[in-house]
């Protein structure tokens, strides 16, 4: 079975496409125009073992938001495509991913009904960019975005932390990995991993 999302999207603020395999390797190729957002969605598809491709363009000498909120959308977007009908994945997992002082947490569920709970990011950073082009704020955003477009339930906590980049790095990189373990093939599993027989 090949699970492979792709989907391009195109306002008047940006422009987007995003192609991904589930059941990749980690071959990432990115280029947002926020060299920040370049970085963590390398890390996103590395660690969530997906070869992700993103091409994105956008009015980033405006503010890098349009773009990053726009990649997430699409992001999601083919994540759920890729998916499918859900059928035969583990549909759960979490992750723990610690970055020298920081520890982050994130749990899955692919449910088919969108949620994000993101809490934790320490309030003194709310107004720090981080690399002169990425604002702290953005990450819950994405996430926000992810979760609506992909269909799943995500819970984000930063346990500690007090570096803005290891924190952010840290929770893309525990997104990333409960992903990984939410949408694997679970060889015990026949069909789809509800009581109701559909996601």
């Amino acid at each position: 079975m090949t699970r492979i999302g792709k989907v391009e999207r195109t306002t008047k603020e940006s422009s987007i496409f995003v192609q991904l395999d589930l059941d990749g390797t980690g071959e990432v190729d990115i280029s947002t125009g926020v060299p920040f957002y370049d970085h963590m969605l390398t890390a996103f598809g590395v660690h969530g073992s997906l070869d992700l491709k993103v091409e994105a363009t956008g009015d980033v000498h405006i503010d890098a938001h349009h773009t990053v909120e726009d990649t997430a959308i699409v992001l999601g977007q083919a994540i759920r495509q890729a998916l499918g009908d859900k059928s035969g994945i583990r549909r759960f997992g979490d992750a723990w991913i610690p970055m020298d002082e920081t520890l982050a947490h994130a749990a899955i569920d692919v449910s088919g009904r969108p949620y994000c709970v993101h809490v934790g990011e320490p309030e003194q950073f709310n107004t720090f960019t981080i690399g002169g082009n990425y604002p702290f704020v953005l990450t819950r955003h994405v996430f926000d975005s992810l979760a609506f477009h992909a269909q799943i339930a995500l819970h984000v906590r930063v346990i500690h932390g007090r570096d803005p980049h290891h924190i952010a790095e840290a929770e893309y990189k525990a997104v990333a990995r409960a992903l990984r373990a939410a949408t694997e093939p679970d060889p015990r599993a026949g069909g789809i991993p509800s009581t109701k027989g559909v996601l």
